[in-house]
């Protein structure tokens, strides 16, 4: 019985050490297989002219290759193509590419509507391609050609083509101007987020073209003080980060997306990030529509295209707070601008100097002081007053202000108003500071109030349900039939032309040398007037004593 038992153990071991050995043969066998195959596919590579693939993922680079073989070889979406390509703008039949037989390699598309640049120009006839040239397939097939035939091949010397160098062409040929001679690290990270987004933003219109989404996207350029970031008055310089020009104006603009519904008449303004988000999500959605499936389409609210009951920022004003250093009194009518930098509606702000216990000083209060250094350690309070906004566009609602006073953490944020082209806030806040410390001091000199109005969109056909006998204010704006709509390129032109003339603050153009003389005025006014009165003073005092000494000489 023992004996039985272990010779069926002995069995088994030899059964499963046989197993063992011929996986691990035939394990070495594909082993030997792919090494064979990638071997020969090597070869192929080094000997053929070939498509080798760029992408922003470094880790992503040359991993498709296909090689171009004698003959006719067809590119695009059909399973009967030999280089098979799927993604936005491809066609079932997209390009030829022909080896002849004295090894000259011609593109050529199939259709008009096939697109595809050659070192970021349209392809529109019979090209020949040489080494090292850029291909873009509709939106987001982007290849180098390679060709070991060519004469000039030499791959220790030959140039390195990086996918940053193809986006790059492809935005220059396309009109866009990337400043490659500010070395900063502001200007390579401008550089490099316009890069990722340009030909992201065409695959998105691509996508949104083929699923009958009625949305446009537009890259475009934010100042900071539009998104809320607030700070001292800007600073001059010679040098404005996107064109070489001789006068212009220190702003870290960031990238961002315009969102245009056409069907809704809403637009959006997108940050880098979210627009990214959105773009894997509409990915996805493609993906699903190309491969045929039926539920490719999702409910509007997971509609990565749609945004809908988002609120969105209308326009900014900034306020100089300088006069307040000096307590006395401001009361403006500001711009509102928008993300361009156009004028898009008034607002009327007062910040008034007040006592602790909100009564706001007068002229016969004297609060004034020649110094700012004079309220250092002393209790400041003022009031800010948000009074109303004239003239926005007719498409908000629940229209509202909010801002941040120096180092608030939480928004002031005023109570919303429905439909209206001239919304009326009276919104009134105090600010009390017991001791005024040198940074407070320092933000009223130096600092800007960036007020932010915002608002929910009405779908277009709610546009003309505003209220009709509401009349805008007259206010100094641009065309009215100018379009709020730029590209990248129209708005740093726009950008360089303004700076290389002033900038605009309160609505007008203002030399940068000079962006502080209204305030100065109303200071040198302010101590004309301190003046003036122990002028007066002094000579009531005078009057009064030669007065005295009459009596007496008299008596």
């Amino acid at each position: 019985m023992k004996e039985n038992e272990r010779k069926l153990t002995e069995l088994r071991e030899s059964y499963e050490d046989r197993l063992n050995e011929e996986k691990q043969l035939k394990l070495q066998q594909e082993n030997d297989e792919k090494q064979i195959q990638m071997e020969t596919k090597r070869k192929e590579i080094e000997t053929n002219p070939n498509l080798s693939n760029l992408n922003f993922d470094e880790q992503l680079v040359d991993k498709i290759i296909f090689i171009i073989r004698s003959g006719s070889n067809l590119i695009g979406k059909s399973e009967e193509c030999q280089i098979q390509l799927m993604g936005p703008m491809i066609q079932d039949h997209h390009a030829i590419i022909n080896r002849t037989k004295n090894e000259k390699i011609i593109l050529e598309r199939c259709d008009d509507d096939c697109r595809i640049l050659l070192n970021g120009d349209a392809v529109t006839h019979k090209v020949n391609l040489t080494h090292n040239d850029r291909l873009l397939f509709g939106t987001s097939q982007l290849f180098v050609f390679r060709n070991p035939l060519d004469p000039n091949f030499d791959t220790t010397k030959s140039t390195i083509v990086t996918y940053e160098l193809a986006q790059e062409e492809i935005a220059s040929k396309a009109g866009y101007k990337l400043n490659n001679e500010d070395n900063s690290i502001e200007q390579a990270l401008l550089n490099k987020e316009l890069l990722e987004l340009i030909p992201a933003v065409e695959e998105a219109n691509a996508i949104s073209e083929e699923l009958e989404k009625m949305v446009h996207f537009e890259n475009v350029l934010v100042a900071p003080l539009f998104l809320g970031k607030t700070g001292r008055k800007p600073e001059v310089n010679l040098e404005w980060p996107i064109f070489n020009t001789s006068k212009s104006l220190t702003l870290h603009v960031k990238p961002h997306v315009q969102v245009i519904n056409s069907s809704t008449g809403q637009e959006f303004l997108w940050s880098k990030d979210k627009f990214l988000d959105r773009m894997f999500l509409m990915k996805q959605m493609y993906h699903c529509y190309e491969t045929g499936e039926e539920q490719w389409d999702v409910p509007l609210e997971q509609d990565p295209f749609e945004d809908l009951e988002s609120e969105c920022l209308i326009g900014t004003a900034q306020l100089y707070l300088q006069p307040l250093a000096y307590m006395v009194e401001i009361k403006e009518h500001l711009s509102i601008s928008d993300y361009t930098g156009q004028e898009i509606g008034v607002i009327y702000v007062e910040v008034i100097p007040c006592d602790q216990n909100g009564n706001e000083y007068e002229e016969q209060d004297n609060a004034y002081v020649e110094s700012p250094q004079e309220l250092l350690g002393r209790s400041v309070s003022f009031v800010v007053k948000i009074i109303n906004c004239r003239g926005l566009p007719n498409k908000f609602t629940e229209i509202y202000v909010k801002y941040l006073m120096f180092i608030d953490e939480n928004y002031s944020i005023s109570e919303k108003i429905s439909i209206s082209i001239n919304p009326t806030f009276n919104f009134r806040k105090r600010f009390d500071y017991s001791h005024a410390t040198q940074s407070l001091i320092d933000f009223l000199k130096e600092g800007i109030l960036n007020i932010e109005v915002w608002g929910r969109q009405l779908l277009q056909s709610s546009f003309n349900s505003t209220v009709e006998n509401e009349q805008s204010i007259s206010v100094a704006t641009a065309n009215p039939e100018q379009s709020s709509k730029f590209s990248l390129q129209d708005e740093l032109e726009k950008r360089g032309s303004e700076l290389m003339n002033g900038f605009k603050m309160n609505g007008r153009v203002i030399d940068p040398n000079k962006q502080s003389v209204i305030v100065e005025l109303l200071l040198l006014k302010k101590q004309q007037a301190r003046m003036h009165q122990r002028i007066v003073r002094l000579f009531s005092l005078s009057l009064s004593f030669f007065i005295e000494l009459l009596n007496l000489i008299v008596s």
